[in-house]
This record gives C-alpha cells, sequence and structure tokens, in this order.
C-alpha cells in the first residue's frame, strides 16, 4: 500500500455507518442516499485493502480493520475541520479597542499582541494605557477589550492572575527615613491610592501624597530617586525599585484580580483577541 490518501468525505461517510451501525441510518444522517454511502465505503475499502465492515441481512458491524482505522478517521477529520476553522479566522478584519493598565501594557501585552498578529495580519489593534476603572465604564462604547485591576474576588469578566500590592522605594536611594513619609501615587480612582492611604491611616503612620503620577513610569522614576515610596504589582515591580516587606514598617497591602472584560456584542475581532489574551495572559487563581 503506497502513497494511498483517504479522502475525508469517504472518512465522513465510514464514520457514520460505524457510529449508526446501519446504512440506511448512515445516509440520513448524511442526506445522501444508501447507494452513495455504500459506495463511499466500498471506494475506502479498495483504496485501503480491507474490508471495514462485518455485515448481515439485519446487522453491520466493525471489522478488526475497522476498529483499527476507526481512532486514525477521527482525528483525521477532527484536524481537517481545525485547519478549516484556523485559515478561516486568519481572513479576519476589523479594528479592536484595547484598555489596559500602563505596566501591562508595557511588559505582558506587546509580547501578545506580536503573536495575535502574526496569525491576525487583517486586524487592527488601537491601544489605550491607564487607569481601567475608568475604561470599564466605557466598554462597548469606547473600548472593545479592557484589562482591568479589580479587589480581589470581585470585577465580573474573565479572572486572568491575581496580583499582590507592594510598597516599593529605589533600589540604591529611599524615602524611608523620612517623616512624614513621602508618598508618590495615582490620581482619584486608582484602586492603589485608595489602598495605600488607608493602611497608612489605619497603621498610624505620618505621610504626605508628595507626588500625583498620572503616568506609572514617572511614579516609578520618583521613587528610584529616593524622592518618595510608591505601590506597584509585585509581578511588575521593576529592577529600579525594591519591594518592602514587613520589617520595613509599612502596613501590607491587599491583592488584586486582573480580569478581562469584553463588549456584550464583541465583534469577530474582538473575540479572537480576547480568546487569545486569555490564553496568553492567564494564570490559575489561587485557592
Amino acid at each position: 500500500m503506497k502513497d494511498v490518501a483517504l479522502d475525508p468525505a469517504l472518512l465522513q461517510a465510514f464514520l457514520a455507518v460505524a457510529d449508526l451501525q446501519s446504512f440506511t441510518r448512515a445516509a440520513a444522517k448524511l442526506n445522501r442516499t444508501q447507494s452513495a454511502v455504500s459506495m463511499q465505503v466500498k471506494r475506502l475499502e479498495q483504496r485501503l485493502g480491507h474490508e471495514l465492515f462485518q455485515r448481515s441481512t439485519a446487522h453491520v458491524a466493525l471489522s478488526a480493520s475497522g476498529e483499527s482505522l476507526l481512532g486514525y478517521a477521527r482525528r483525521i477529520l477532527a484536524m481537517n475541520r481545525e485547519a478549516i476553522a484556523r485559515l478561516g479566522e486568519s481572513r479576519l478584519e476589523g479594528r479592536v479597542r484595547l484598555g489596559v493598565m500602563e505596566d501591562y501594557g508595557t511588559l505582558l501585552v506587546p509580547p501578545a499582541l506580536a503573536t495575535f498578529v502574526a496569525h491576525f495580519p487583517c486586524i487592527q489593534i488601537e491601544m489605550q494605557t491607564g487607569l481601567t476603572a475608568a475604561m470599564t465604564e466605557r466598554l462597548g462604547e469606547n473600548f472593545d477589550l479592557v484589562i482591568a485591576m479589580h479587589p480581589q474576588g470581585q470585577g465580573g469578566g474573565t479572572f486572568l492572575r491575581r496580583e499582590q500590592a507592594a510598597w516599593a522605594v529605589g533600589a540604591t536611594h529611599s524615602a524611608l527615613s523620612l517623616s512624614p513619609l513621602p508618598v508618590a501615587l495615582y490620581p482619584q480612582g486608582c484602586l492603589f491610592r485608595q489602598w495605600a492611604m488607608t493602611a497608612l491611616d489605619a497603621a498610624g503612620v505620618p505621610w504626605r501624597l508628595a507626588f500625583v503620577n498620572h503616568s506609572l513610569g514617572a511614579a516609578e522614576a520618583i521613587a528610584a530617586a529616593g524622592l518618595a515610596v510608591t505601590v506597584v504589582k509585585a509581578g511588575t515591580c521593576p529592577s529600579s525599585l525594591r519591594m518592602l516587606g514587613a520589617d520595613d514598617g509599612l502596613p501590607g497591602l491587599p491583592a488584586a484580580d486582573i480580569r478581562l472584560h469584553l463588549s456584550e456584542e464583541p465583534t469577530p475581532a474582538a473575540s479572537a483577541l480576547a480568546r487569545h489574551l486569555v490564553a496568553a495572559l492567564a494564570k490559575e487563581e489561587p485557592q
């Protein structure tokens, strides 16, 4: 048996008869005549050089050769469907508006977008970084997708991963010795700003809001220069900063959930990007 090609149409007829144990029922399922299905199975048997069924007037059963072929036939047809679907997806077109936190938009999302664009070259992505609390409120109007931060266990959407909020200071310069403690935070509406102020007040730590930064990079630069402490995600803390622990005299901070939000009526392009980002960024939710 040399260079035998297995026609998917013949395999489809074979599987229908095998699953239904009847040429008549297989023909009805495939919307063909019984003689057409019988002919397709006979052609497959001739091509393989094996009888695939044991036939009687009242019963159709797989032969030993048919049993051997069964799993291969299912996998071949599954791969055929997958290939057609993938090629169909690659033709997707459109614009997707993505909102994301600055650190994720700088560090984690670009590599995922690079692989996405390689598979979907006709989809245009517009990404905006910043405070995502306001972005989720404009989902569907100004954004198709938003990757946002929420208090642990809240927020809806699709869970991607959990991030621990942490105090951070310059790796070589520290503002910890200053009193009241200078803090570099983000504008109102930022979850980290709220948590930091609440934690410092509850712990009785004297502090002052020394810098308000709309840019995460600016807050990190201020902290790196020794001018203030700031709050970062433990998973994206830059090397220029040192995360603080319990021994540094600052109160603990909560953990945050990172979740992906998709508009209620997403376009096929937006749905494809959402699936890709979940696959690329999701980590198992901690127990």
